[in-house]
């Protein structure tokens, strides 16, 4: 407060000074503290209490979580919290309006202030006069701050009208959907009490009926046992009767059995027969035994016979029934070693001469030879294992070493070495061939053709038929075990 020299204290007790009114009431009990800034600009000093966020903020904030949490919250809880946010938002606008009042009765304090201070401005002289005018530039500051916040009370009170008329909106909606959901719920709860009522009944149904079926269950087992009481009782009077039948059929079953070995017999007899008396008036006859391990020659059956070098000839596998002819690709010399493909198969050799074709085959299936499927089983039961063999050709040319090599042949691969250097190791692929040997030659029977892949290709002898035999018994085996491949000859139909 200004000092006031005694001279102007005389002068100030002739004056009249309104007072201030008394009905005059304030938000809070403290007066607000301001400070005169550059340009006699009104500064508001910051308030040392804080006292959180405002009403408004919270109403905001708890808004703004709501419409991030309605996916989870249930259609009661949201309209529950539409309602507190309503009833917040009511709070807010009776604070707006106390507020407003509050603005009103300071504009009407600074007006009184402003009037005393004029009057009183009259009154002074000097330094004391430039106190009272700054105080009245203060005041009109004051008046313009008051001002301003009036505007932002009136925006402040447009937003929270507009917010409370939201939720108004959003809890009427809630209500619906509350009571929305209610009668659904309802109808799914009177339909859920049909279905157990429905259900209770047919389980009393099922329940009965499973009596019922008891009962007669007990009927027929009683009923069962008179029946077979009874026919225990017949057997004991006629045992005699129901042995011979049983061995009479017991008697009809062997018979079957051996007339139906008999007449696979007689078949392979007759089809024997048949391809014998084709044979007989073939100018050619195959000279040999027709198992697997031994050789067929073709060899003409008289002088007058037209000689084999000037014609050409053609082997072939076909099925014991005679319906299918297998080309066998290569095998177009006189003379052929069977191979493990041609067991149980009829072969057969086409002879062209000055255009005339005749057929010679085998008297009958290339039969197995005697304890090789058992030798191979054996075999079976190793990872691998390893053959001496001769390489007598590599790719198509004769192979001037007779050094012995190892051909192993295991589950994933086959590899042909000779100690530490290996010629060929390749797993087992689609590009890989193998089969028995289809050329003329004395050691036909114990030596195959291997072909690892395209580009490199061997003619192994082996020590023995046998041999040669389980090896392409095991590596075909292993083959399709492995990746399911089928090793055959070139252009064979695997």
């Amino acid at each position: 407060m200004t000092k006031i020299s005694p001279e102007i204290e005389e002068n100030m007790q002739g004056e009249v000074i309104f007072p201030v009114s008394a009905d005059v009431s304030f938000a809070s009990d403290g007066f607000p503290k301001y400070k005169l800034g550059p340009d006699n600009q009104i500064l508001e000093e910051p308030k040392e209490e804080n006292k959180g966020p405002s009403l408004k903020e919270v109403v905001e904030q708890e808004t703004m979580q709501l419409s991030d949490q309605h996916k989870r919250l249930s259609v009661r809880d949201l309209a529950c919290k539409f309602d507190k946010n309503l009833t917040a938002a009511a709070k807010l606008a009776e604070e707006a309006k106390l507020r407003e009042v509050a603005s009103l009765e300071g504009h009407v304090l600074l007006k009184k202030l402003r009037d005393a201070l004029e009057s009183l401005r009259g009154c002074m002289a000097g330094r004391n006069k430039e106190d009272v005018e700054k105080a009245i530039s203060m005041v009109e500051a004051l008046a313009v701050k008051l001002t301003q916040n009036e505007g932002e009370l009136i925006q402040e009170k447009f937003e929270v009208k507009r917010l409370a008329n939201f939720l108004k909106q959003a809890s009427e909606d809630a209500k619906k959907l509350v009571n929305q959901e209610k009668s659904f719920a309802c109808a799914e709860i009177e339909s859920a009490r049909a279905v157990v009522q429905r259900i209770g009944e047919a389980l009393d149904e099922e329940e009965r009926d499973a009596q019922n079926s008891k009962n007669q269950a007990a009927d027929v087992e009683e009923l069962v046992q008179e029946v077979q009481e009874a026919r225990r009782i017949k057997l004991l009077h006629q045992p005699s009767k129901v042995m011979d039948m049983e061995h009479e059929l017991r008697a009809l079953r062997n018979q079957i059995r051996d007339k139906s070995i008999v007449s696979v017999k007689l078949q392979k007899e007759l089809a024997k027969s048949k391809r014998a008396e084709q044979n007989k008036s073939a100018p050619y006859v195959l000279d040999g035994s027709e198992t697997l391990g031994s050789s067929l020659q073709l060899k003409p059956r008289s002088d007058s016979s037209p000689p084999l070098s000037k014609c050409s000839v053609q082997w072939y596998r076909v099925s014991s029934e005679g319906s299918q002819h297998e080309v066998i690709s290569g095998a177009n010399k006189t003379f052929y070693a069977p191979e493990p493909f041609d067991v149980g198969r009829v072969l057969q050799v086409d002879i062209v001469s000055n255009g005339q074709k005749v057929s010679v085959t085998t008297s009958g299936p290339i039969e197995p030879a005697a304890g090789l499927a058992s030798h191979v089983e054996n075999l079976l039961r190793k990872s691998s294992f390893e053959f001496s063999v001769v390489i007598s050709q590599m790719n198509g040319q004769d192979h001037a070493s007779h050094s012995v090599h190892a051909f192993n042949v295991g589950k994933m691969r086959i590899k042909l070495c000779r100690g530490w250097i290996t010629k060929a190791r390749e797993i087992y692929s689609m590009s890989m061939l193998l089969c028995g040997v289809r050329t003329s030659s004395n050691t036909a029977a114990k030596s195959l053709f291997w072909q690892p892949r395209k580009g490199l290709s061997f003619v192994l002898t082996f020590n023995s038929e046998r041999d040669r035999n389980a090896a392409i018994m095991l590596a075909r085996k292993y083959a399709y075990d492995c990746n399911g491949v089928i090793l055959a000859g070139p252009e064979d139909q695997a």
